[in-house]
C-alpha cells in the first residue's frame, strides 16, 4: 500500500502561539514519489514491523500510529507491518507522517474499525502536524499549526525534485532567531491565480545556512532555467516542468527524481465517510 510524499508550494509563517508553535501557511501536494506499506493481520494483538530497505527507529511512527488506533478503538487485533522506503527523510517531504496516515487508514479498513476521516484525524494530530493532511488524502491549503485543512485542486504537472545527501533537522529550523515569522496572510484566489510560482519557503534563508546543500541543490535546479525552491523544512528542493530536464550531470550522491502531482491519496476512500 502506497504512501506518498508531499511538496509545499509554499511556505509562510504568519506568527507564533503562546505555547511557542509557529502559524503557517502553505499548499501542500501530494506526489508519486512513495513509500509502499505491507500489512498482515494478527490476531494476538501484538505489533510487528519488518524494515525492508532502510533501517528505521525502533519505535517509528507506524508504529505509535498502530498503537494509538487500537487505543482509540480497543481492537484486540494486530498487524505486521512491512515498510519499503523511498522517500528520503529530513527531506521536507513527509515520508514519516504520510507512512503513520497510511498505516491508519490501511488499518481501519482490514480490521474493519469505519472509522471516519474526521476521527482518524482526531488521532492523527498527536503523531504530527503532517499526519492529518495525509489522511484526509487531497492536495490542501493548510492553516494554523497544520491542523486547518481545506481540500483543493491543482493541475496536472511535473516536477523535478531533488534531496542532497544531507538532511535537516526541523527543530533546529523552527528554533532559529533569523526565521522570518511575520509574513502577510495569504488568501487562497491569490496562490489559485499562479499556484507553483507563489510565495516563497520562509524557511529557506535558515535551511541555506544550516546546510549549503540546499543552497547547491537550488543553483543547479535555476542551471535548467527552473524556478526553484525548498519543501518544508529541507533539505529537498524541486521546481515545476515544463518539458523534460537533462539530469545527467546531476551530482552522483543526489537523490533525483521526475515527479507528477497526484489529485488524491492512493488509499482515498479507506475512511467510512468517502464513499
Amino acid at each position: 500500500m502506497a504512501a506518498p510524499a508531499k511538496l509545499n508550494l509554499f511556505l509562510h509563517i504568519t506568527g507564533r502561539r503562546a505555547d511557542g508553535y509557529h502559524l503557517l501557511q502553505s499548499v501542500f501536494m501530494l506526489i508519486d514519489w512513495c513509500d509502499t506499506l505491507h500489512f498482515d493481520i494478527r490476531s494476538d494483538g501484538q505489533l510487528s514491523r519488518e524494515d525492508l530497505s532502510t533501517p528505521l527507529p525502533a519505535d517509528d511512527l507506524v508504529l505509535r500510529a498502530a498503537r494509538a488506533l487500537q487505543a482509540a478503538t480497543g481492537t484486540s487485533l494486530g498487524a505486521h507491518i512491512g515498510i519499503l522506503k523511498r522517500i528520503p527523510a529530513q527531506a521536507g517531504m513527509g515520508g514519516g507522517s504520510s507512512d503513520a496516515a497510511s498505516c491508519l487508514l490501511a488499518l481501519n479498513r482490514l480490521w474493519q474499525l469505519n472509522l471516519t476521516t474526521a476521527e482518524l484525524q482526531a488521532i492523527a494530530l498527536p503523531l504530527g502536524a503532517d499526519v492529518p493532511f495525509f489522511v484526509a488524502g487531497r492536495n490542501a491549503w493548510v492553516e494554523g499549526i497544520g491542523e486547518k485543512i481545506t481540500p483543493i485542486s491543482l493541475p496536472p504537472s511535473r516536477f523535478l525534485v531533488v534531496k542532497p545527501p544531507e538532511g535537516l533537522d526541523t527543530k533546529l529550523i523552527f528554533s532559529s532567531p533569523d526565521l522570518k515569522r511575520d509574513s502577510d496572510s495569504a488568501i487562497l484566489a491569490g496562490f489559485a491565480a499562479q499556484p507553483y510560482h507563489f510565495g516563497a519557503n520562509n524557511l529557506q534563508p535558515v535551511a541555506e545556512n544550516l546546510c549549503p546543500a540546499v543552497i547547491h541543490a537550488l543553483e543547479w535546479l535555476e542551471s535548467k532555467d527552473l524556478n526553484a525552491r525548498m519543501t518544508g523544512s529541507g533539505s529537498a528542493v524541486f521546481a515545476q516542468m515544463l518539458g523534460d530536464v537533462d539530469t545527467a550531470d546531476a551530482p552522483g550522491a543526489w537523490q533525483v527524481r521526475k515527479c507528477s502531482n497526484m489529485d488524491v491519496h492512493p488509499l482515498w476512500g479507506w475512511a467510512s465517510s468517502d464513499g
